[in-house]
């Protein structure tokens, strides 16, 4: 005889919502009636209708068996058939419970080769008569076949038939789910006694907490038992609609969400749940549960950990340092570093937020919060985060360049993948059972048999069964996700959240034309916005609809939880929702993550360096951001569109090529000259083209010669002032007597004769000996030196070049009283603003004196 070795885990606190009251769970008791009937009474009892087996055989198979459990349980410490049921070990055996009485039958010289069939038939008029209750661990490991269903005929048969007639109300089709939702009520019934009309709201949820723990297949997160329950009205009528309401523990206590970290110090816990109950009036559920976690887990109970009997929030510096090295990296269960973490300065600015918000409070309440004011263990700096912030506007920008050039192949393999799954689910549910047909990717399978409604076939190839169903089903929700978070830009929870009641007819005031809009919930900034519906976004919305109703009038009323806020909405007329086994439930976004995922899959999209593309619900917003302003959009208009507060918010979201800024601003500027005056942009006549030319000569004598008299090429945009890389040096003394300008890429600070630097402090009263001037890289072999390192392809100036001195030092013999004039006029015409704004006159499209006009300007 094989032994089933059964592991069970340990059973866990049940949470939950705060049940109404009289709805909680109902203790166990440990005696009543029936275990305390003697022998004779409990045969007389059970063994008499309604606990009569349909056949004479059966009868008889069930008193042996009945007798041989008496028997054996009357060997068994304990005063009740309850406590020698519990006393037998027969509930830690699980399914292999009959090999305990069977080796005492053994034992007595009693064994028969019949025995296990005797004592499973024994325990159904033992369990049906509530002779004995055993725990949920024990029932749920037994084969439900016609133990369940014999409880239910002699326990409360009009309650389990007012069960399937509601069922059969509601409209639901399907014996599994019937049967499914009956064998749940029986456990509650076999457990804890009494009749259907004694189950209340504890009792479903202690049940779903035990399949959970003990049961490893089957149906775990159905919970229709609960709605026929609560149809019939068991539970009263403010009942929560759904189970799932109550089991989910809802928004905790600022004590409960420190307590779940187990620090030790009571003062300082104390402190930390004062303080999240302060701070929780004046930020979101979502804020707080990460500000307990950063203060309480990651902060104290770090602390705690590597420094047992800390309890002061005066820190020393070793303290300090040590914990911010710790905090800077993920580590695993046994502290060992993983990664970095991201979000450091986030706790860093938790931290520091705490012992300031301490210090301030300590002058309006002393007593409660002056005992506390120590110094901040943070600086300022540990909070900066521009360099991450930058890093991930880098990535991000670069994951949009990416993927928005592959969204219109993505959007096509969406619209072919549910094409080609509607397809196949149309031909498969044509096919008769066990036979071939062929989908439109080419593949054979093999059409199962069965009552379900599903579509299931089986790949000949393979041997993996498919489901046809669950694949439409994906793939439609995948392509419905797509289309309308590329036409919307919305966030993820918004676009989940739209309901039947978001549509708004608008009529415009001037033609009276009916717009239809779409009106988006409050989400992140509480701003609720209007958005216009196009024609593909209206195809993509009838066809979600269509879907819900499913042939019915009216969308289904469901309840939506927030997993951020952990609360519950009000049943609405939600359009991403679909049917889970017998009942309705709004889309989570994990299933979102997985039609997207599948579907990614299945196009064999990939990047630049041949990986598999991957979208998220966001990069469908950061693309609808970067498209709509590059194709003209205002970004205050974008702003608006997508619900941010401020215009910086939307253009963070664009990742804007460089050739689009070079385009836009050779439009901008093209704008411009169609609406300034003409005369700006006049061109010059032959008088000021020869005054500006003289001028500009003058200019270049005082402030020095560039090497672009001489014709050789620069390697810059532009020659001497318009250099960007110029650099004048100072060492070189006076311009009028050593004129000599140098760009960064070429020019190197003399230095003295012991080879230092000179210091422009130490710099002598008369000019110091002449230096060569460096040679600008780009300048060909055989061009006399320069006075600038950026040579450009500019002609030479009229008249004889200058002279060239023995230490290869440029020098123009011009008169100082000329030079000197030279520089007032010039000084003067560019302060005066009717001299400047002749000089912008100039500035011709297309002709050369542009240049030089803005080159004067500069100076």
């Amino acid at each position: 005889m094989t032994t089933e070795t059964v592991t069970t885990r340990p059973s866990a606190p049940v949470r939950h919502a705060p049940l109404p009251p009289g709805q909680e769970i109902r203790e166990t008791p440990t005696s009543w009636w029936q275990t305390e009937e003697p022998r004779e009474k409990v045969l007389e009892r059970t063994l008499a209708l309604p606990f009569t087996a349909d056949t004479d055989t059966n009868q008889r198979t069930r008193r042996r068996g009945l007798i041989k459990l008496l028997d054996w349980l009357e060997d068994q410490p304990g005063r009740t058939w309850q406590e020698r049921w519990t006393a037998s070990g027969a509930e830690e055996a699980g399914r292999e419970w009959p090999r305990l009485p069977m080796q005492w039958l053994a034992e007595h010289q009693r064994a028969r080769k019949y025995d296990r069939a005797d004592l499973c038939c024994g325990m159904i008029p033992l369990l049906g008569g509530q002779v004995v209750r055993p725990a949920y661990r024990w029932l749920l490991r037994q084969r439900p076949s016609q133990l369940l269903a014999h409880i239910r005929s002699v326990t409360d048969p009009d309650g389990f038939a007012a069960l399937k007639d509601q069922y059969a109300a509601t409209g639901h089709a399907g014996a599994n789910d019937c049967n499914n939702a009956l064998n749940r009520v029986t456990w509650i019934v076999t457990r804890k006694g009494g009749t259907i009309r004694d189950v209340t709201i504890g009792d479903c949820v202690e049940l779903q907490h035990a399949i959970g723990e003990h049961q490893t297949n089957g149906y775990h997160g159905k919970h229709l038992f609960y709605a026929l329950l609560a149809g019939l009205g068991v539970f009263g009528s403010e009942a929560p609609a759904r189970l799932k309401m109550v089991m989910l523990p809802g928004q905790l206590t600022p004590a409960a969400l420190v307590d779940r970290h187990g620090i030790t110090c009571t003062p300082i816990r104390d402190l930390l749940v004062d303080y999240l109950t302060e701070r929780a009036v004046d930020v979101d559920y979502t804020t707080l549960e990460d500000l307990a976690r950063s203060l309480a887990g990651l902060f104290w109970r770090d602390l705690e950990k590597h420094h047992p009997g800390i309890d002061s929030l005066r820190l020393d510096t070793n303290t300090v340092t040590t914990w911010k090295e710790r905090v800077a990296m993920v580590r695993d269960h046994h502290g060992i570093p993983v990664r970095p973490r991201v979000n450091a300065h986030t706790i860093f600015s938790w931290v520091r937020a705490f012992y300031q918000d301490l210090a301030r409070w300590a002058a309006e309440e002393p007593a409660r919060w002056g005992p506390w004011v120590a110094p901040c263990p943070v600086r300022d700096s540990d909070t900066d985060h521009r360099k991450n912030r930058a890093r991930r506007k880098a990535a991000m920008d670069q994951r949009t360049r990416t993927l928005l050039p592959a969204l219109p192949a993505l959007v096509k393999a969406v619209e072919r993948q549910l094409k080609d799954a509607q397809t196949c689910l149309t031909t498969g549910r044509e096919t008769p059972a066990e036979a071939l047909f062929t989908t439109p990717a080419g593949e054979t399978l093999v059409r199962r048999a069965g009552v379900s409604s599903r579509v299931y076939a089986d790949d000949p190839t393979t041997g993996r069964r498919r489901d046809l169903t669950v694949e439409e089903e994906r793939a439609f929700w995948a392509w419905a996700i797509v289309e309308v978070l590329r036409h919307t830009g919305m966030r993820i929870e918004e676009a989940l959240e739209l309901t039947h009641h978001s549509f708004v007819a608008y009529q415009l005031p001037t033609t009276g034309e009916i717009v239809p809009m779409l009106q988006v919930a409050p989400s992140k900034l509480d701003q609720e916005r209007l958005l216009l519906v196009s024609p593909e976004l209206g195809e993509v919305l009838t066809a979600i609809i269509h879907r819900v109703r499913r042939g019915q009038q009216a969308v289904p009323l469901v309840a939506a939880y927030d997993s951020l806020e952990r609360l519950w909405s009000a049943p609405m007329p939600f359009l991403f929702q679909r049917r889970c086994g017998p009942e309705d439930r709004v889309i989570p976004r994990n299933y979102i993550y997985t039609c997207l995922n599948d579907a990614l899959a299945a196009s064999g999209l990939t990047g630049p360096a041949n990986e598999q593309l991957r979208y998220t619900p966001h990069d469908f917003r950061r693309i609808f951001v970067t498209d709509a302003l590059r194709s003209g959009l205002p970004p205050h208009i974008a702003a608006r569109i997508c619900g941010h507060r401020t215009v910086d918010t939307t253009l963070g979201y664009a990742a804007i090529y460089p050739e689009d800024v070079i385009n836009h601003h050779r439009s901008f500027i093209a704008r411009r000259r169609t609406l300034r005056p003409s005369e700006e942009y006049r061109q010059p006549t032959a008088q000021e083209w020869q005054d500006f030319l003289a001028h500009f000569e003058l200019r270049k004598v005082a402030l020095g010669v560039c090497a672009r008299d001489f014709g050789t090429p620069c390697v810059h945009e532009h020659a001497c002032i318009r250099c960007p890389v110029l650099r004048p040096d100072p060492e070189q003394g006076p311009a009028w007597k050593r004129s000599t300008r140098t760009c960064s890429t070429g020019s190197r600070r003399p230095r003295n004769k012991a080879g230092s630097a000179r210091s422009p402090r130490s710099r002598p009263v008369s000019p110091p000996p002449s230096r060569s001037s460096p040679r600008c890289e780009t300048s060909p072999k055989g061009t006399p030196p320069s006075t600038s390192a950026c040579p450009t392809s500019v002609p030479p100036p009229e008249g004889p070049p200058p002279t060239q001195t023995s230490n290869d030092t440029l020098a123009v013999s011009v008169p100082t009283e000329v030079v000197a004039r030279c520089l007032r006029e010039s000084f003067r015409s560019v302060r005066r603003d009717q001299s400047r704004r002749q000089l912008i006159s100039l500035r011709g499209e297309g002709s050369q004196l542009g240049a030089r006009t803005a080159l004067v300007v500069r100076q």
